[in-house]
């Protein structure tokens, strides 16, 4: 049975900016929980409030039927009885003390023959069993975040705080601290909140999702149902949907509703059934979400072919992001598409250069325009 998270707290700072989160979440033991939002959205003060390391103004905080926070009933635990673990961007390690001694550093509370063996087994399980005599200085920054999460987990906590914990890594390092991490969490059954504003950790580390933005918690849900299907134009831009092209109903066809952007038409499946649809004429204004990696990009349309979206256009942009090209169409509104280098070297595709852009009916997300 999971553990339940109850966040409703407000946070005001001297700048005027106001952290108001509000959720609830199940906490599965080796599930991850993601805090997700842009720089600024308030995740570090969510995560650093459940840890007892700020106090909010208001509100309240639960896990597992423990109430940690309750601003009416001036109730507060302290961070040590939360019985968190603790992981921030930088390892924050004792200089001076050597890899086991930073792990069992956390375990004043063990005989010393347990604090070894469950140092050892903390630096067997993120991968270091071998360092545990060196200090931190002869470390590089992914094994030194390593032994932070290995400390971390050593006293055994009933939950796992990780805050930006990749952020500070090379690309190499980030991606296999992230493998290990999920690893981990799942190998000791802890239930782990992960702040982070990058799509790849949160689709690669998380199960559940709560997206902050402007101090405000947009949405909660399945990690990939939230990406999929944002709820708002603000999450739309948070999870980093590409083109979010504002359109106009003009109709129905075949199941499919008709969007109107200037000259250009866009098919969509109906959220409503199709004949309801004079219910969306009353507020006929949305965006139409397409995600880059759902665009198909062709020097021709075929004749027969599944898209039920096909665009004729121009280049107008290419960015290169390493193996893989940012390609900027104009179709009559602005399209983004993510497509190989070598596809686009086979396509032969520059900029000026025409295309037509194909994107199924069932890939176009619709958010009303409030």
């Amino acid at each position: 049975m999971a553990d339940e998270l109850i966040v409703d707290i407000e946070k005001r700072f001297s700048s005027g900016f106001v952290v108001a989160a509000d959720w609830s979440a199940p906490m599965r033991g080796g599930a991850i929980l993601v805090l997700f939002g842009p720089s600024g959205a308030g995740k570090t003060t969510v995560v650093r409030s459940i840890a007892g390391l700020e106090r909010p103004e208001r509100g309240r905080i639960q896990f597992a039927g423990d109430t940690w926070f309750d601003a009416d009933a001036q109730r507060w635990t302290e961070p040590q009885r939360r019985h968190v673990g603790y992981v921030g961007q930088k390892p924050a390690l004792f200089p001076h003390l050597t890899v086991r001694a930073n792990v069992e550093y956390a375990l004043s509370d063990y005989s010393p023959t347990e604090r070894a063996r469950r140092g050892d087994e903390m630096l067997a399980l993120v991968e270091l069993a071998e360092y545990g005599d060196r200090y931190p200085r002869e470390l590089s920054s992914g094994q030194a975040q390593r032994v932070a999460l290995a400390r971390a987990i050593a006293p055994q906590p009933r939950l796992l705080l990780l805050d930006e914990p990749l952020g500070a890594l090379d690309a190499p390092a980030r991606s296999r601290l992230r493998s290990l991490l999920r690893s981990v969490v799942e190998r000791t059954g802890i239930s782990a909140v992960l702040v982070t504003h990058d799509r790849t950790e949160a689709i690669a580390l998380g199960d559940q999702m709560v997206v902050l933005a402007e101090g405000r918690v947009r949405q909660v849900g399945p990690v990939l149902e939230v990406f999929r299907r944002p709820a708002d134009l603000v999450v739309a831009r948070s999870v980093g949907v590409e083109s979010v092209v504002p359109a106009r109903i003009a109709g129905a066809e075949d199941g499919l509703v008709l969007l109107k952007v200037g000259d250009a038409t866009i098919r969509a499946v109906a959220v409503e059934p199709v004949e309801d649809i004079e219910i969306d004429r009353q507020h006929p204004d949305v965006f139409a979400c397409i995600r880059a990696e759902d665009v198909v990009l062709q020097r021709a349309a075929p004749s027969n072919a599944s898209a039920r979206n096909h665009w004729s256009g121009r280049i107008v942009g290419v960015e290169s992001e390493g193996a893989i090209e940012r390609v900027t169409i104009d179709c009559g509104f602005p399209l983004v598409a993510l497509i190989t280098r070598q596809a686009r070297e086979e396509l032969a595709l520059t900029t000026g250069a025409p295309v037509v852009a194909a994107v199924k009916a069932t890939a176009v997300h619709l958010v009303a325009r409030s």
